[in-house]
């Protein structure tokens, strides 16, 4: 696969374990997604992640793994269907701030912009919860009361900005770290003394963007890589 080539992650779901089992519905989606990445060059998913689960459950083991996965190689996340998840929250909402690319076989046109609405819609309650307190708080201003304090941003208000921006980027660069790092421990399985420098050229080889997204891998990329991966989120 070349670095122009695209890239797919499939993310299948069943609704329960014995669905899951007998493979009822699976062969249909994985058929359906199977087309689609055909016709788009002919390169079949890098990963494919299944998840079975209730109506019960909120969260979502498999896809959590299948957005890490696409962050890693830069990939597209691939459904056969939409409508069976156009009305589950936690799949909108999660997929809409993944900042993940995403297609669905039998609604191509559905993009990012799509899931975005659906999931507003999704956060209907909270928005309207909100713009309550805003206008409770409009209301209360209009008679009179002090909302707030104190004069314009002081130097500790802006100090405190110029801190979270700071965390936010070295957020973002750890999240990056969590999301390369299983792919550089399944290069080092079975090759416990594989070297940065040999750890870099399989990145280049599978075609792993770097953190910057250009350039090639480098051993003291991966370093740097191995040592955000020791921060806690």
């Amino acid at each position: 696969m070349t670095d122009s080539a695209p890239r797919f992650v499939a993310y299948y779901r069943v609704s329960t374990d014995r669905q899951g089992r007998s493979g009822l519905g699976l062969d249909a989606q994985r058929a359906a997604v199977r087309g689609y990445t055909e016709s788009k060059g002919g390169y079949p998913p890098i990963a494919e992640f299944t998840e079975i689960e209730s109506g019960k459950r909120n969260d979502r083991p498999q896809l959590a793994e299948a957005l890490r996965t696409c962050r890693a190689y830069r990939a597209t996340l691939v459904i056969a269907k939409l409508d069976r998840l156009s009305r589950n929250a936690a799949f909108l909402l999660a997929l809409q701030e993944s900042g993940v690319a995403f297609v669905a076989a039998d609604m191509p046109d559905a993009n990012n912009l799509t899931v975005g609405i659906m999931a507003l819609v999704a956060q209907q309650e909270r928005e309207a919860i909100s713009a309550r307190t805003k206008a409770a708080l409009a209301v209360a201003k209009q008679r009179g009361k002090r909302i707030g304090g104190g004069p314009g941003p002081s130097r500790e208000v802006a100090e405190r900005g110029r801190e979270a921006a700071r965390s936010a980027k070295q957020y973002q660069a750890r999240r990056r770290a969590a999301d390369v790092i299983p792919v550089i421990a399944r290069l080092q399985a079975g090759q416990p003394d594989i070297s940065l420098r040999q750890l870099a050229e399989r990145l280049n080889l599978e075609s792993v963007p770097t953190p910057s997204g250009r350039g090639r891998w480098q051993a003291i990329t991966v370093q740097r890589m191995l040592a955000r991966a020791t921060f806690a989120f």
